[in-house]
């Protein structure tokens, strides 16, 4: 296989523009040149975000509990299911609290392979029955994290051939 037949994604979740993000951070930046597809996994705030990604690669986004109207106009349901190369990906903004969360998301999606999620700005990542369930952290506000931070997915013939946690400061 080659790595043009890689497909290589940014996860992002939890901008919250503008106060956190008031212009794709250089940082941010470097790892979206590179990509073929972007995942935003909600809280957005303001649609101009969602403009600035696709000025990088196609943006697939699911609204987060601080987005309005103006987001859900540009194209983010509650929920969201693509196929990527061949994977079943499945996205929500809030999955709930930790405690139960793999079986709640089982529950949900239960055709998903990987569930990106984001709300609590805290990355997570990890593997039951078969699903993964991926929260990117936020790549602008690290709240009680040590680093910001942004998810980093590669998917080829319907498997996930990488999937992690990026470190941006």
């Amino acid at each position: 296989m080659s790595d043009a037949d890689v497909l290589r994604v940014a996860v992002l979740a939890d901008t919250h523009a503008p106060r956190f993000w008031k212009g794709c951070p250089p940082a941010v930046a470097e790892h979206l040149d590179a990509v073929d597809l972007i995942l935003h996994a909600g809280d957005v705030c303001t649609p101009d975000v969602l403009d600035e990604l696709r000025e990088f690669a196609p943006v697939h986004v699911v609204q987060g509990n601080n987005d309005g109207p103006d987001v859900a106009a540009w194209g983010a349901p509650e929920t969201l299911e693509v196929e990527l190369a061949g994977v079943p990906v499945a996205m929500i903004h809030d999955s709930g609290a930790a405690a139960g969360r793999t079986g709640r998301m089982r529950r949900r999606f239960p055709g998903a392979r990987l569930v990106v999620f984001g709300h609590s700005h805290i990355p997570w990542d990890t593997e039951a029955d078969g699903q993964r369930l991926f929260n990117p952290g936020s790549p602008t506000d690290k709240r009680r994290q040590p680093h910001r931070t942004l998810g980093r997915l590669e998917v080829t013939d319907g498997r996930i051939r990488r999937l992690d946690v990026v470190e941006l400061d």
